[in-house]
């Protein structure tokens, strides 16, 4: 976040004075980034949650905003998930995950690790840190992460852009966006080709936009929530159809590369409007944000894929984190 007690007071002042909204709603988003500040204080000097790089793996998937729950809902369709045990994540955002993940505490560790990453977030964290730009009265200003140049290998895939009709994009009427093969089949050609004792895909799904579900629930689910055009139930449903359109990905995946110990995680989970909250803020303390799911199984490459997705440096052209970013809903 913003350090800064005078845009917190200003920030908080103007959301005071809108009159949009009921004095308690005006008076709770203040209140809220006094916790935030207090929580990323604490949090930033004392451990919290379990660090990815603590555990064995050599094949590790992070499914964006993949909650426990939603996890054991279709466990039962995926041979490779035997069971789903949890996890406390350290971040409730993915630059908080990352903040908290890619540190120099572990850079032996990451130094052996490629990274396949469709989240544009690593655009802003691995430059010392990053913080958000909502203002909070007190917080730290930056965190001790790795740089791009501390991995064994990163390759950032937000940066390929495609047109509407290619065969790495996924489309309805309203959006479109990149389809998780892209990321299955840089991380089969990783696996195959780099030298490296550990290899981790951070896939953008089931993070909304649900771009395969009803357009009332597009852009963003929560609108739909809030203003009554759609039901939790719709909004969860279509969450599981992309948790499915993402777990038949990494079920390729598992068949293309080898992996004696493989990990199934997610950087954090996703709020359907539980206590007020919807998506996955900052500091969230809700633990079906706060937890995520932990499935381990293994990985044989069968050779039954040949990838052919370029590198996102070879398409026509390559987006900005900006617009990648605000495609995901965040400014």
């Amino acid at each position: 976040m913003t350090i800064s007690f005078r845009g917190w007071m200003r920030e908080s002042i103007d959301h005071i004075r809108d009159g949009d909204r009921d004095l308690a709603a005006r008076l709770a988003r203040p209140a809220y980034y006094l916790w935030v500040g207090a929580f990323l204080t604490y949090s930033h000097w004392s451990t919290y949650g379990s660090n990815i790089f603590d555990s064995d793996w050599d094949l590790l998937v992070v499914l964006d905003t993949c909650r426990v729950d939603a996890m054991e809902a279709v466990a039962d369709e995926y041979d490779f998930i035997e069971s789903v045990d949890s996890r406390t994540s350290v971040g409730s955002t993915s630059f908080e995950w990352m903040n908290h993940t890619f540190t120099t505490d572990y850079s032996t560790k990451i130094k052996e690790t490629a990274y396949i990453t469709q989240n544009a977030f690593t655009s802003r964290v691995l430059n010392g840190g990053y913080t958000g730009q909502t203002a909070i009265p007190f917080g730290p200003s930056e965190y001790d992460t790795v740089r791009y140049e501390d991995f064994g290998y990163l390759e950032d895939l937000w940066e390929a852009e495609f047109s509407d009709d290619s065969e790495w994009t996924v489309s309805s009427n309203v959006l479109s966006r990149v389809h998780p093969r892209y990321a299955t089949e840089r991380t089969i050609r990783a696996g195959r080709e780099r030298d490296t004792d550990r290899l981790a895909v951070h896939y953008m799904y089931p993070h909304d936009p649900y771009v395969l579900s009803s357009e009332k629930l597009q852009p963003r689910f929560s609108d739909a929530l809030k203003d009554g055009t759609a039901s939790r139930e719709e909004a969860w449903e279509a969450y599981l159809d992309h948790l499915r359109f993402v777990l038949d990905e990494v079920e390729l995946l598992l068949k293309n590369v080898d992996a004696e110990q493989v990990a199934i995680t997610a950087d954090h989970g996703e709020a359907f409007g539980e206590y007020g909250f919807y998506h996955h803020p900052v500091a969230c303390p809700l633990s079906c944000v706060r937890e995520v799911p932990w499935v381990e199984t293994t990985a044989t490459d069968t050779e039954s894929l040949r990838p052919t997705a370029p590198h996102p440096e070879s398409t026509l052209t390559t987006a900005n984190v900006e617009d990648r970013l605000a495609e995901l809903g965040y400014r």
